[in-house]
């Protein structure tokens, strides 16, 4: 069982993600902006963290800036999400740290078996 941050903004689209990581057995925690997903990483270590690259208040690549920053978290793994899905893009979001991209929309099925391939990999 993984820790995994999920930060998204869409309330539907992170209930169907949470619903999906539960049931392959993750302890998913929930943020709704990148604020709220920041101070969660700031109160507890997690296997994994997905951002949602537009949120309200810091984006994902914001929360990439702030926890690049934490000597601490800087190895935690992130996998960004984003319907900005043009190569310039996907190349920030590597730049800035993220290890993975995944377009939207995606299949819940898909964004588990690529979790559970991040994860293998630790």
């Amino acid at each position: 069982m993984a820790k995994i941050l999920l930060a998204e903004d869409e309330e539907v689209l992170r209930m169907l993600v949470v619903d999906t990581l539960e049931d392959e057995g993750h302890d998913v925690t929930e943020a709704e902006n990148g604020e709220e997903a920041l101070e969660f990483i700031k109160e507890r270590d997690f296997d994994l963290i997905i951002l949602d690259y537009m949120m309200p208040v810091f984006t994902g690549l914001e929360v990439i800036q702030q926890l690049k920053e934490m000597k601490d978290k800087r190895h935690t793994k992130v996998l960004m999400l984003s319907a900005k899905n043009q190569a310039a893009d996907q190349s920030r979001v590597l730049e800035a740290g993220a290890a993975y991209f995944m377009s939207k929309p995606f299949s819940p099925l898909l964004l588990a078996e690529r979790i559970e391939e991040i994860l293998d990999e630790q």
